[in-house]
């Protein structure tokens, strides 16, 4: 019995995690380092992404500095960064605001990077040949996309349902490549994005955090252990599949 057996692994692999300065994208860029692959650490603050730097263990990992809202901050950050064997599309925000106070602005904002980006950053690491043969791709999508819905998230909803339509797409069009499209569906987690929804009062949260069976919401781990196995050889069988991690929300 091989002691050191362990498929979960991503030793000998270079990981890309966009958002990866803050929240779920952090939290995975940590865990990944943790399971022995070389990350690239992208955003738009560099300070905040040497945060994350000097949070990983283990040597060789990067940070790429781009704006991915924007076509040529996607083409500098796919020119920088060396072959990955995955990606992690993780980077987004959200503007909380109800159906009549919509902005055509802030829905073009939300589509261009929640939605847009991902996916154009996809179509090029394939074009440009920077996603190895049999790699990985995960992005990040959300319960609000499967049926779970709450005041003012409407336009998020739509970007992350538009995101989970492209991969289920996208893994059958890149499957004679070898490469595998998922995705994670959280459900409410401990991040900055949620301090940002200033539309519920904390009473509001109490609510909502008594509808999970499991009696929290989520933390950044619980999201990046799903990515991890979606990364890794465990997986290698799996594409177009979207894992839930929500504590059970959803049941209810």
């Amino acid at each position: 019995m091989d002691v050191n057996y362990n498929p979960f692994s991503l030793d000998g692999k270079t990981i890309l995690v966009t958002g990866s300065t803050s929240g779920i994208g952090r939290a995975t860029a940590v865990e990944c380092s943790k399971m022995g692959a070389k990350v690239v650490v992208t955003g738009r603050n560099e300070e905040r992404a040497k945060e994350t730097l000097s949070m990983l263990e283990g040597e060789g990992h990067t940070i790429v500095i781009a704006d991915l809202s924007t076509n040529e901050g996607i083409d500098k950050l796919v020119a920088e960064i060396p072959v990955v064997n995955g990606c992690v599309n993780n980077a987004g925000y959200n503007i909380m605001q109800l159906v009549p106070f919509i902005k055509r602005e802030d829905l073009d904002a939300l589509f261009n990077v929640n939605a847009q980006a991902p996916i154009y950053l996809t179509h090029r690491l394939v074009k440009s040949k920077k996603l190895s043969k049999g790699g990985a791709i995960v992005f990040t999508s959300s319960i609000s996309a499967r049926g779970v819905c709450s005041p003012g998230n409407s336009l998020y909803s739509a970007t992350k349902a538009a995101l989970t339509a492209f991969m289920r797409n996208a893994s059958i069009d890149l499957a004679s490549k070898k490469i595998r499209c998922n995705s994670v569906a959280p459900g409410m987690i401990e991040t900055p994005l949620k301090e940002g929804k200033s539309l519920i009062t904390e009473e509001q949260w109490e609510i909502n955090r008594q509808l999970y069976p499991l009696g929290r919401f989520g933390l950044p781990e619980d999201v990046a252990n799903a990515i991890i196995y979606l990364l890794s050889d465990a997986s290698s069988w799996v594409t177009g599949t979207e894992i839930v991690v929500d504590g059970g929300r959803s049941l209810k």
